[in-house]
């Protein structure tokens, strides 16, 4: 019997982890299929306070997690929660056919990559579609190539300047005129001489399924219909993420997206369970957000721990 269980282990999680650690709740983290979250798929985190020179996300996770064990947070690696019943007390969740009973559950799961939805991209993932430039960029297939990248967002531009390092041309492929990326990363975009942008379009395939790799996406312009390929070894996508929900349908209230309802701060409607980071943030979605929901996240836990033992 735990006294609180916390799922997943990026900004929220940890950060739960180091504040009911230190409330001397004696937490257990559970880190999930990704241990330290899609921060750790970004190669320098340049907007997170008290590291004026940027540090790796990576890096980052580590810290948060030895600063968390510190205080007395016991860690399972590589559990992935497969179901849970928040219908009686204590708390029951599974990983396949382990059990863990907790008085308290913070969720913290976080979200992964949105997809385009192609049969292509399916298919052609990891042979040339991928979700994680600075995972990926660096790899021989993309050195010197052109290459695609999908959205318009931060997350796009960050990726579209990273691959300048490797590729020969970056081609940024967005649905709307204008960025939706914050000012100064648009900027470094939008003046980059290697970054090409394709305003108003949509990829319509990734070429070839055929030749098992990518060699070109066929584009469509949304205002004019008009359609046309465009040649290239790699297609990132950045287009947006998806809450890591789905084993909480029916056990807690989520809204039509999957994200985790929150009322009063991060309690969900299920007393004793609470929520935190890029799972119930639809909005900011920034690493200091879910850093900050995190320690709301333990402090309404440990309040609620104290009110009901």
């Amino acid at each position: 019997m735990e006294n609180i269980i916390i799922i997943g282990s990026g900004c929220a999680g940890w950060t739960a982890a180091l504040y009911t650690a230190r409330a001397n709740l004696k937490p257990l983290l559970l880190t999930g299929a990704q241990p330290g979250g899609l921060l750790t798929t970004t190669s320098v985190v340049e907007n997170y306070p008290g590291f004026f020179e940027g540090i790796d996300g990576t890096e980052l996770m580590m810290r948060m997690q030895q600063q968390a064990e510190r205080f007395g947070t016991t860690t399972e690696y590589g559990v992935n929660i497969t179901k849970v019943d928040f219908n009686s007390r204590p708390f029951k969740l599974w990983a396949d056919d382990q059990l863990f009973e907790s008085r308290a559950v913070i969720i913290a799961v976080g979200a992964s990559h949105r997809h385009i939805g192609l049969t292509s991209e399916e298919k052609l993932e990891r042979k040339g579609v991928t979700y994680c430039a600075t995972c990926d960029g660096a790899l021989p297939m993309f050195r010197n190539q052109p290459l695609v990248v999908v959205g318009g967002g931060d997350s796009a531009c960050e990726e579209a300047h990273y691959l300048t390092h490797f590729a020969s041309r970056v081609h940024l492929v967005h649905r709307r005129n204008e960025l939706r990326a914050s000012k100064i990363m648009a900027e470094r975009v939008l003046h980059h001489p290697k970054i090409e942008m394709v305003w108003d379009t949509v990829v319509q395939d990734i070429l070839d399924v055929s030749q098992d790799k990518v060699t070109a996406v066929l584009l469509r312009n949304v205002k004019t219909n008009a359609v046309r390929d465009l040649p290239c070894a790699g297609v990132f996508v950045a287009i947006g993420h998806v809450p890591r929900t789905k084993i909480f349908a029916g056990q807690i209230a989520m809204d039509g997206d999957g994200y985790v309802n929150c009322r009063q701060g991060t309690y969900t409607n299920i007393p004793g369970v609470f929520g935190a980071g890029d799972c119930v943030d639809r909005v900011y979605r920034q690493a200091i957000t879910a850093a900050g929901s995190g320690c709301a996240a333990a402090i309404d836990a440990e309040r609620w721990l104290s009110a009901n033992s």
